[in-house]
This record gives C-alpha cells, structure tokens and sequence, in this order.
C-alpha cells in the first residue's frame, strides 16, 4: 500500500510540473545582437513587452494591453532597467548606451528594441559578458546572444547558472557550439507545454488496450514499450524532417499557421483518447502532426540563431537534444503509467481527466492563435 500511495504521488506531482507552467508568467527570451570591433560596441537588444511590464509594469490604464505612448512614456525607466542587468567589458567596463527605441514583433508577441551603442577601454583582447535580465523575476528567462568580435561569429545563451561568458576573438569552438544547441534543445522540449501535452496526449493510452468499447490495462511492459517506442519514433523522425527544411530555410509557413495547428494537434489528439477514432496506429497520428510540431521547433532555433561556420552541427546538437528532453519525459512517465494502469485513479483520473483537461487547454490555445485573441493572462 506504501509503495502505491508513493507511486500516486509521484504521478500527480509529476502532472502539476506540466500544468503549472501553463497557468504562470510565460517563460520567456531575449534576443541580444551585439558586434565588438575594436572598442566600438554596437547592435540590439530586444526584450518582450510582456516581460517589462511584468517588471515595471507598463499598462498604466489596466485594460491589458500596451499601447505605443504607454511605451514611450517610459523610454529613460526602460533603458535605465535593461542596462543595469548586462555589462560588457573589454579592457575594463565599457559604456553602453540605448541609442534609439523601437518596436518590433517575434512569434510571441511584440518586443521594445533598444539600439545599443558604446565603447571599450581597450581595442583588443577578451570580452566578458555579464547578463541577469529577469532571473530575479523569471527562472526559466533565457537572454539569446549572438555575437561577432573583430569579425569571430560566437552564439551563446545566458541562464542564471550560466549569467557570465567569455570571448575571444578567433576563437569558436564547434564543439562547444555543439554542447550549447544541445542544452537549448533539452530546454525547449521541457519548456515547450503544448509539445508536451502532445506527447502525453499519445502515451496516455499506451498502457491501455481499448476492446469492446471499454479500456484496459496492457498485459505486458514490452507492449507498452513497444506502443511508445512507435510514436516517439514516427514524431522524432517527423519533425526532424521539418525542422531540419526549415532551419536550413528550404520551407517556410506562416508562424500562426503553424502554431494554430499545433494546438489542433493537442486538441485532435486528447479527443481520440476520449472517443477512439485511431486506434493501434497512433504512430500515424504523431508521425502526421510530427510534421508540424517541427515547424514549431525550428521557430525556436530561428531566435536562436544558427551559426554559419558550424551550421550542420548546431542543428544536429539542438535536435538532439530535444530527442533527449522528450527521452526524459518518457522515462518518467512510463513506468508510473504502466504500475497504475489497472487503477480507477488511472483509468478515470490520469487518462479520461488528463485528456479532457488537455483537451480544454489545446482549445483556448487553437482560439487565441487562430484568432489573435487572449483568453489567459501571460
């Protein structure tokens, strides 16, 4: 009995980790474009809208959205916010300054676009870079760098455990960048919610055998593990194919397309555990939705910035390493399905509750994406 009520739990806890991402602050990023040449600093740093009025908060009137003048009217409080949670440094501190304010739009939402401009005591040598925007505020914030010195392309993401890097100029290892895409793809995967929900949409069942209208538990281990060796493998081997077409810029669709079936996967897919449409050929459905859910991903790797010199290989790292986020996620939920899958609690609660409340997310999601509206708070 003490081992099932450990296992009921280790189960629901790990169902509130999914569920409660998806009701806090949206885990967000920062894309940081900055050239060093010489002691001359210059680029730009765009920063969500939603993530500064998170911290200074920008809606004066309350009606939930940020107009221009509400921006605007903040410009010297934005600027002094930014710049005092990055340094650069080369031969010393260098002065940074926001040179110009603009406003631009990324996938999710708009972003305030500060022009940077400033100068290094020194000419040469190393450069440092300090960054914790929003770590106080935000665990999961990620600042998306991409840099040249003196000609050297360096691509990096800061973290709070990792809020301080060097470079220097001629110096880029592959394999470093190899590492880094791979940590960012883990990331994404994890932080992903509606690719998350996907997959769990499609392993719910796969402890379960549907016969005669009713579910049932799988008599073996093997054959759940056969049933979500094929579904990994059809949606691995799926959006790879996309991601891959797109990151390399051979195939481009509409990010609003894109992320509007995304949510309708999410939505088809929890709906077919409810009222079985599919059945024993799942691997079809995530192989078909797969497809899409690369296009998702490549968005990602798109902020993020492919190195040309080690292009290939940044790709390789990133899609990996959501292959292995989404091992991860499997390696946890499997074997706590499978103990429970001849349980009510399992049967009723996990699978026909986990379903239904998957279902209802995915169709709040398809709503806002399809028609650009918001019905949750970021």
């Amino acid at each position: 009995m003490n081992v099932r009520r450990r296992v009921l739990g280790l189960l629901c806890f790990a169902l509130c980790l999914v569920s409660l991402p998806a009701m806090a602050h949206k885990a967000s990023d920062s894309y940081l474009v900055l050239e060093v040449a010489g002691s001359t600093v210059s680029g730009q740093w765009d920063i969500a809208l939603r993530d500064i009025d998170f911290a200074l908060g920008l809606d004066l009137d309350g009606n939930g959205e940020i107009t221009w003048g509400e921006v605007r009217a903040r410009h010297a409080d934005i600027a002094d916010w930014a710049l005092g949670r990055i340094s650069v440094q080369r031969g010393g501190l260098c002065t940074v300054r926001v040179a110009d304010h603009l406003v631009d739009t990324h996938t999710d939402g708009a972003y305030a676009v500060l022009q940077l401009a400033g100068e290094c005591p020194r000419a040469e040598g190393e450069l440092i870079l300090r960054y914790r925007l929003l770590f106080e505020l935000d665990a999961l914030h990620r600042g998306l760098l991409r840099l040249t010195v003196d000609g050297t392309s360096h691509s990096a993401v800061f973290a709070p455990d990792r809020a301080e890097q060097r470079f220097v100029a001629g110096q880029g290892s592959r394999l470093a960048q190899f590492g880094q895409y791979l940590v960012e793809g883990i990331w994404h995967i994890w932080i992903g919610f509606d690719h998350i929900l996907f997959l769990l949409a499609l392993l719910l069942p796969a402890v379960l055998v549907h016969q005669a209208g009713r579910w049932r538990g799988v008599a073996r281990f093997r054959d759940a593990l056969h049933e979500v060796l094929w579904v990994v493998t059809a949606f691995t081997v799926a959006h790879s194919i996309t991601l891959s077409l797109a990151a390399l810029g051979l195939v481009q669709l509409p990010s609003r397309l894109v992320e509007s079936a995304i949510a309708a996967s999410v939505v088809l897919a929890a709906a077919n555990n409810l009222k079985p449409l599919v059945e024993g050929r799942r691997w079809l459905v995530a192989f078909a939705f797969g497809l899409i859910h690369g296009f998702g991903f490549a968005s990602v790797l798109a902020e993020l910035g492919l190195p040309q010199q080690s292009l290939v290989l940044s790709l390789l790292g990133f899609n990996l390493g959501v292959e292995v986020g989404q091992l991860a996620i499997v390696a946890l939920f499997l074997p706590l399905a499978y103990g429970l899958r001849n349980t009510a609690f399992y049967r009723r609660g996990v699978f026909i509750g986990g379903s239904l409340a998957t279902l209802a997310i995915a169709l709040v999601w398809l709503i806002e994406r399809a028609l650009d509206l918001k019905l949750i708070g970021a």
